[in-house]
């Protein structure tokens, strides 16, 4: 059968517009698509493939896990399931771990938590959600309601109830919507699909503060921050602050789907059995791919790598701005970066990723304004200089027409 991008008009549901671009081979930070024409990977599947394609560790991971068992469901439990979570509780504030396929499913399993531990512990009435504009929690229809961006959840009927959003970084705005109806706060330590832009250490510290006088679970959606995105594990490790709830994925599988609810042992308990959970959450294959894919990232060197590969980025878009004068700043931490266009080019970051991918790179968006970069964690330094030579012929392209 000839694969063809108009076999995707054909067979697929039209809710994607994928480019005409079939990849077929990746390797590291380089991919090359059915004509041979090789890219650069500054996209990272959306921060997802945190090693790059195909690393050697990873593929040893899922090769010896297909020979063992590759699904139980959760009748039984797992070695690799259980080493992960082990894993993931001694390095973080955690002590108890479920296992999902998605960010979606981790976020959905967060907000059923937080409002069974609400009713359970402080009665009927806690029920009150609050979150942020231009947030992103995902595309189940609770999640994608508690996310702040109500194009994704307009049009599809009554949606779940007593959900309020703020601005993100607004302390008064937000101490105006929280109470003792409170039950739960979602936010991301920095916000991803909005356009890349960090909390104030003194606003997450204030929302902290304010969950705890009010009896409201802090729920982190890591998602796209985890997993060394930011230089450090999870995010919230940089801020000073402890989340009660904490979401994992993208990154936690390297490129294999899987997605993890962290949280404490108290409000663990009240998803007692029969309460939720997932077929295939759990895998055994996808936790081998991501015990090995976190054992890579957790440690000093490929941490304190993501730093080097930031200054890296930034001082390369620095230079090409001094030329093209198109960005106004560079938001974000370690690899997730936004290069946010200035008004003379407000609109068109659609009009980049088209030009990057024209020269050999694939980028992404965070809305219309922002540029975002989140590559491998470790891509090669040649490559970063490789990749941001084909972003400055891009640039030059949209500029000059």
């Amino acid at each position: 059968m000839q694969v063809t991008r108009a076999l995707f008009d054909e067979v697929m549901v039209p809710n994607y517009a994928p480019s005409s671009v079939i990849p077929v081979k990746g390797q590291g930070s380089r991919v090359w698509d059915q004509n041979g024409k090789e890219f650069i990977d500054f996209a990272g599947g959306i921060a997802v493939n945190c090693l790059g394609h195909c690393h050697p560790v990873l593929v040893k991971a899922l090769q010896d896990q297909s020979e063992k068992l590759w699904h139980l469901s959760n009748v039984m439990t797992n070695e690799p399931a259980l080493r992960l979570a082990k894993k993931l509780t001694d390095a973080t504030f955690a002590e108890k771990v479920y296992f999902a396929n998605s960010g979606a499913e981790s976020n959905e399993a967060a907000l059923k938590l937080a409002r069974r531990y609400a009713l359970e512990v402080f009665g009927a009435e806690k029920t009150h959600i609050i979150a942020f504009n231009k947030g992103f929690h995902g595309r189940t229809f609770f999640t994608v309601t508690v996310g702040g961006q109500a194009a994704y959840s307009d049009g599809f009927g009554p949606k779940p109830a007593d959900i309020q959003h703020c601005n993100y970084n607004d302390l008064a705005a937000f101490e105006a919507l929280i109470s003792d109806k409170t039950c739960a706060v979602m936010m991301e330590p920095l916000q991803g699909e909005g356009g890349i832009i960090s909390p104030t250490a003194e606003f997450v510290q204030a929302v902290r503060a304010l969950c705890d006088k009010h009896n409201a679970l802090l729920i982190f959606d890591e998602v796209q921050t985890g997993v060394g995105r930011t230089g450090h594990l999870y995010a919230y490790q940089g801020l000073g602050v402890t989340p009660d709830i904490l979401t994992t994925a993208k990154a936690l599988g390297g490129g294999f789907p899987i997605g993890a609810m962290l949280t404490t042992t108290a409000i663990a308990a009240h998803l007692k059995v029969g309460t939720h959970g997932s077929t295939y959450g759990g895998n055994p294959l996808a936790c081998a791919v991501a015990e090995a894919a976190f054992d890579v990232v957790n440690t000093p060197d490929v941490l304190n790598g993501v730093k080097e590969r930031e200054q890296l980025f930034r001082e390369g878009l620095t230079a090409i701005n001094e030329k093209y004068n198109v960005f106004s700043e560079v938001r974000g931490e370690g690899l997730l970066l936004g290069a946010v266009l200035n008004a003379d080019f407000a609109g068109r970051s659609r009009d980049f990723l088209l030009a990057s991918a024209d020269h050999g790179l694939m980028s992404l968006v965070a809305g219309t304004d922002v540029v975002r970069f989140a590559p491998s964690l470790i891509i090669p330094k040649e490559d970063i200089v490789e990749g941001l030579a084909r972003f400055e012929k891009a640039v030059s392209q949209v500029v000059n027409g």
